[in-house]
């Protein structure tokens, strides 16, 4: 593996005291980062011994950002539901496009998905659930080779509904409990710790589709297999609606008396709970994905991130699926955090960019068990470095790299990317996987999966096409 020195620019290291270096440097040796400091320091060490040397002298350089909440399988309906809210949303697009996929179709989407991270910056990322019919094991292959880090959750289920609509999955993604349970268990013993970059979690469906035994068997065997777990909760009202009619309880009260909170614990949206809920997330340390581009197209509602943050909830940042948020751009996705908070509460101060950069970085990190790997750029840790260009018109002045990330800058703007050690893209150009084949493959399997079921054969649109 080569020695790869990065020398100059703003260096953002995330560290426990949160350094900015002006004018640094990061020496990567092995796949782990050797030395960091000022360039002066570390060049008579590294400038004329390293394999490769990257310039960075107008260039901010970062930790990877880490995805909290990602759908492989919805790159191909990027356009396909819009203006639709959550449950019409699945019933009547989402569900049964997916519900068709033929397994080498859910490969061409899990390709594409990737292929936009690791052009936009992410470098670790949570798969939110995999079903069988995509044929996980291909999928799961592809990503160790692109070079990607990920935690990828399979979904388990054994009911057929969403909150109080019994009955509505689309039969394509139905899975009697037994068998995604042991497929999951299957899929931990085959791949999970694969080349120190791939995990296996649980990725138990949203309450309605799973019953209370399972969910309580699914905690049970993940803190006993020490992995994670990552479930949808309280994203629209008729989640509350559901756990309270249902059990006399809001939707982390379900959630913890079910043993599905808790430092594996990845809860995705979790948009309507109350101050007391909040102070349970932070007593269990339980991470919320906070999805704020998916909630907004949706109408689901703006997430209390502010009272979560103050009360030392871990909130990560996610995208969400194609069809959702139409990108899988986390820089973006910052700028959306950041903005969603204040107009919330009317309150300019309710959320600052050092908070969102976190939330992008060593919050994520956290969220998947691995912040004592990556997350941040120190001596010791695994190199999962980004280098984006600030020498653009949107991104000067530059007087605070920070704000630049949460206000101004987007994934178009990274350049270089480093995972364990690794380059896996540089001058924008992937090293690991064909980008155009990427793309022709995708096309291919997005007309097929529109002619087969009908839907997205058209644009929705209100405009002319001539």
């Amino acid at each position: 593996m080569a020695d790869i020195y990065v020398r100059g620019g703003w260096v953002l290291t995330l560290d426990s005291n949160r350094r900015i270096i002006k004018n640094g440097a990061v020496a990567i040796s092995d796949g782990f980062i050797v030395d960091v400091g000022k360039k002066e320091e570390l060049d008579p060490s590294y400038k004329s011994f390293s394999d490769i040397v990257i310039e960075a002298e107008r260039d901010i350089v970062m930790p990877g950002l880490v995805n909290t909440h990602v759908h492989l399988a919805q790159g191909l309906i990027r356009h396909c539901a819009d203006y639709l809210p959550l449950i019409k949303w699945l019933k009547n697009r989402v569900w049964p496009l997916q519900g068709s996929y033929k397994p080498e179709e859910a490969l061409a989407s899990a390709k594409l998905v990737v292929a936009e991270m690791l052009k936009t910056g992410t470098t670790a990322f949570l798969e939110t659930g995999l079903v069988g019919r995509y044929g996980p094991d291909n999928i799961i292959e592809f990503l160790h080779d692109s070079g990607i880090r990920a935690a990828v959750a399979r979904h388990v289920m054994d009911l057929k509904g969403y909150a109080l609509e019994e009955n509505i999955l689309h039969e394509g993604l139905v899975e009697p409990g037994d068998i995604s349970f042991k497929d999951t268990l299957r899929l931990y013993h085959k791949y999970n710790g694969l080349s120190n970059r791939i995990w296996i979690w649980f990725g138990p469906r949203t309450p309605g589709a799973v019953s209370l035994e399972l969910y309580r068997k699914i905690s049970e065997k993940a803190r006993e297999l020490n992995t994670g777990i990552t479930m949808h909760l309280a994203e629209v009202r008729e989640d509350v609606e559901y756990t309270m009619k249902s059990f006399g309880k809001k939707p982390v009260e379900f959630a913890n008396w079910l043993g599905l909170t808790g430092r594996n614990v990845v809860l995705v949206h979790v948009v309507w709970v109350e101050d007391d809920e909040i102070k349970l997330l932070s007593q269990t340390g339980t991470t919320v994905s906070h999805n704020p581009s998916s909630n907004m197209k949706l109408a689901s509602g703006a997430a209390r991130t502010s009272e979560m943050l103050k009360s030392g909830v871990n909130v990560a940042l996610g995208t969400d699926g194609g069809p959702s948020n139409n990108t899988y751009d986390l820089m973006r996705e910052m700028k959306h955090a950041a903005l969603l908070q204040p107009v919330r509460t009317l309150n300019a101060e309710a959320i600052r960019a050092e908070q969102v950069v976190e939330m992008a970085t060593i919050n994520g990190a956290r969220a998947l068990m691995i912040d004592d790997m990556v997350g941040s750029i120190e001596k010791g840790k695994r190199a999962d470095v980004i280098i984006l260009d600030y020498w653009v018109p949107h991104l000067h002045p530059l007087v605070n790299p920070v704000s630049h990330l949460a206000y101004a800058a987007s994934g178009s703007d990274v350049k270089h990317s480093i995972i364990d050690g690794k380059l896996v893209m540089y001058d924008r150009k992937l090293l690991t996987i064909d980008e155009e084949k990427i793309i022709e493959e995708a096309e291919k399997a997005a007309w097929e999966v529109y002619n087969r079921t009908g839907i997205c054969k058209e644009p929705d649109t209100i405009w002319p096409i001539l």
